[in-house]
């Protein structure tokens, strides 16, 4: 059921994700293979044409691994490729972006941070905690 947004996209279907899910292309650190994962965009930011994603599962997670040890790769927002190059963001900027998407997806907000084990209130300042304990990359368009 995880993949299945994958094959959407290799059938040029992202566009029904509309904004909110990316295709990431990256290199395995270890195999070098090519690889792939759908992950939720948590901001995007139209001046410059980045967009912010969330490792919901930490910093083991593969993709995130994969892009620390190559940050040059590319995404897919629709039917746009897009080449990229991924910036981690620190504790704080990551906590400042989940105060901010909390209040924008509510009902996802409370089903994310309930299935990485987080307990909140439901303050921005709860969900600001948990922003700092996840990892945070911007994927800056490469010019």
């Amino acid at each position: 059921m995880f993949r299945a947004p994958i094959h959407l996209y290799r059938l040029r279907l992202g566009w029904l994700f509309g904004g909110r899910l990316l295709l990431l292309d990256h290199t395995g650190r270890v195999s070098g293979k090519p690889r792939q994962a759908v992950i939720e965009v948590v901001e995007h930011d139209r001046a410059d044409g980045s967009y912010v994603v969330c490792s919901g599962f930490g910093p083991t997670a593969a993709w995130y691994q994969n892009i620390l040890a190559t940050p040059d790769t590319s995404i897919r927002v629709g039917l746009r490729t897009i080449g990229v190059t991924a910036v981690p963001l620190d504790a704080n900027e990551g906590g400042e972006f989940m105060a901010r998407y909390a209040p924008r997806h509510p009902r996802a907000a409370r089903k994310l941070v309930r299935f990485m084990g987080f307990a909140v209130d439901g303050t921005s300042e709860d969900y600001r905690e948990v922003g700092r304990q996840l990892p945070f990359v911007r994927l800056c368009p490469r010019t």
